[in-house]
């Protein structure tokens, strides 16, 4: 099927004339022409010929048709090179605007660029919720989508799973609306797509109603514990975290966040370990102050589901890293086997963080038709050091399938990346359909995936 004729039976291109006012003004900003950035964490400076900051989807489309080699570029998050290119870089800040909230259809429809802690403040004024935050909320709900981040959950799908709809920019400058009804392969590849399709540019999303949360952190869990009670400790709460700096076979810290609206009995021995006496940061040497409330004080979903505040630098800001999905069924082995690495990993890292995150059925997503666990590795600033560790730490997981965070640092070969991923050839057929001239090309998609 050529491409002209794809595109037609794809379905008509949003109407934006027909929604409702905007609730959240744009805040404006003149375009920008510069070079250089760094990404969030620093560890990576972008090698874009230059970056530009639309006001407008119509400028974004206009920029983005002119372009040989281009890509979207969201909150700077990602500690790799997933949103550079040779040519030019289209930041989606500005399109940040809530576009409408359908009460009746439980449904907000937004701008990609808008940040979960800006619509969460939004919704929750206004009596609704997202199903799920990740740790930090400065992250954009386009980025995040795209590369399959995620919060915490048994039952919770990544960020992506609230999707029920969006809007995508090819490079050839269409727009296309795309949703599981009207075209099912285009939303489930495009859902989580590295930025290899196109640039999403609307995000309808799955919304309830709001709903309060508190969260208390337990101290040393012992590691063997995980072996006869790894689900029955991760269910205990609506999201639930480890903490581990790999020392004596101990869990530091566990969080437990419960929705207030189903708050079970609370025991005050956890499986071995013990109630935290005071708010604490996963790195426990850091202050808590960015943090959110713990100590089982109740608050707003959206500011009880992330770990750090929308106000202050979150995690440690100063950092790389790393993180790996394997199923959930063999959870304590995968640990046990990173655990074996005690010696090597501990003296590079800040924390690792293990959660988990139900299955779905986007083509690319980590969590791809899978119940799996993310074991997360904050590291302290030595690339040189982490580019050591990481074939280690990989080939203990390899029995385990594992499928790298597609925005954190990995070594993993492309082979072993696309055999973890059934559908990967349905995608490439698509991404050549959408982008045949290769504009949204890069060296990440080339090295992570052989597609350049």
């Amino acid at each position: 099927m050529n491409r002209k004729k794809f595109l037609s039976q794809l379905g008509t291109t949003f109407a934006a004339a027909t929604l409702a006012p905007n609730l959240i003004s744009c805040v404006q900003q003149q375009a920008q022409k510069i070079r250089g950035l760094k990404n969030w964490a620093g560890n990576y400076t972008y090698k874009a010929d230059e970056v530009r900051f639309p006001q407008t989807v119509d400028e974004l489309a206009s920029l983005l048709k002119k372009q040989n080699k281009g890509k979207a570029l969201g909150t700077q998050h990602c500690f790799n090179d997933i949103a550079d290119t040779a040519g030019m870089q289209l930041s989606t800040k500005n399109l940040n605007a809530i576009i409408e909230l359908n009460e009746e259809a439980s449904y907000v429809l937004v701008e990609s660029g808008i940040k979960y802690g800006d619509l969460g403040k939004a919704l929750h004024s206004k009596g609704w919720a997202l199903h799920n935050l990740a740790s930090l909320p400065h992250i954009s709900v386009g980025g995040s989508c795209a590369t399959a981040t995620h919060g915490s959950g048994v039952t919770n799908g990544n960020l992506a799973t609230a999707l029920q709809g969006f809007e995508i920019l090819t490079p050839g400058g269409d727009l296309l609306w795309v949703d599981p009804e009207t075209n099912a392969d285009l939303f489930y590849a495009g859902g989580v797509s590295m930025g290899a399709l196109g640039i999403m540019t609307k995000v309808k999303l799955a919304i309830q109603p709001t709903f309060e949360v508190s969260q208390r952190v337990y101290e040393n869990l012992p590691m063997e514990k995980l072996k006869d009670h790894f689900d029955t400790i991760m269910s205990s709460g609506y999201s639930v975290s480890f903490f581990t700096h790999w020392l004596d076979k101990n869990i530091n810290q566990v969080w437990v966040k419960s929705r207030e609206d189903a708050l079970g009995e609370l025991p005050a021995d956890f499986y071995g370990a013990t109630p935290a006496t005071e708010d604490l940061h996963p790195i426990k040497v850091n202050s808590p102050v960015n943090c959110t409330p713990q100590m089982g004080v109740p608050g707003p979903w959206h500011e009880r589901l992330p770990h750090f505040k929308m106000d202050f630098t979150p995690s440690n800001g100063d950092e790389l890293q790393s993180e790996f999905f394997v199923a959930r069924e063999q959870a304590y082995e995968a640990i046990m086997a990173v655990e074996a690495l005690h010696e090597k990993v501990a003296p590079l890292l800040f924390v690792t963080e293990i959660r988990c995150i139900a299955a779905d059925n986007f083509w690319m997503s980590t969590a791809y038709q899978r119940d799996s666990i993310a074991i997360h590795f904050t590291w302290k600033p030595d690339t040189p050091g982490v580019l050591a560790v990481l074939p280690e730490i990989q080939a203990a997981l390899k029995p385990f399938e594992p499928r790298p965070h597609w925005g954190k640092i990995f070594t993993l070969p492309a082979e072993e990346v696309i055999a973890c991923y059934p559908k990967f050839e349905s995608f490439l057929a698509l991404k050549n359909t959408l982008d045949p001239n290769g504009i949204l090309n890069n060296s990440y998609l080339d090295k992570a995936l052989k597609i350049g």
